[in-house]
């Protein structure tokens, strides 16, 4: 019997999971990455969100990292975390040529978007409560009929803002 091909996808991240620590807790362990750019792009803040959304936008770039090798499963979790806010797209990373898939906002015309979203600010005042809210996500997977990522967000940073 052969062993199973796994095919390994390169993925562009841009927001939260520019953090090495979210990465970990969703995939267990922290791929290789590289720095990358996505031009004609656009990483916008998200009035209500902790996190960003990029749109295609003309004359615009966004900073980023490259995982590489990430696995079929991984990708699966990955879409799942990204849920329905955001759609799966193939896009060719800048500065190295890569093809990649990259999370797109699903809604391009959304109100909720606006100006730029800083990684620099969200680590200090957003990292270690994301890290928590998506370990109750992961924990979520775990049961039967689990709660997408976007309610277990919701009612996680509802949960925090009533305990302050």
């Amino acid at each position: 019997m052969g062993e199973a091909v796994v095919a390994a996808h390169n993925v562009f991240v841009y927001g939260s999971l520019l953090a090495d620590d979210v990465v970990r807790v969703l995939l267990n362990r922290v791929p290789t990455s590289s720095a990358a750019l996505l031009n004609g792009f656009h990483r916008f803040s998200i009035k209500g969100r902790v996190y960003p959304a990029i749109l295609p936008v003309r004359n615009r770039h966004v900073s980023g990292r490259v995982l590489m090798g990430i696995t079929d499963p991984e990708l699966h979790i990955l879409d799942e975390f990204e849920d329905v806010e955001y759609q799966r797209t193939r896009v060719e990373e800048s500065s190295d040529k890569l093809q990649a898939h990259a999370y797109v906002w699903s809604n391009a015309s959304d109100p909720n978007l606006y100006g730029d979203w800083d990684f620099e600010e969200w680590k200090q005042v957003h990292k270690e409560s994301f890290i928590k809210m998506t370990m109750g996500f992961m924990e979520e997977q775990e049961l039967p009929g689990s709660k997408p990522r976007v309610a277990t967000y919701e009612s996680f940073y509802q949960q925090d803002a009533a305990e302050k």
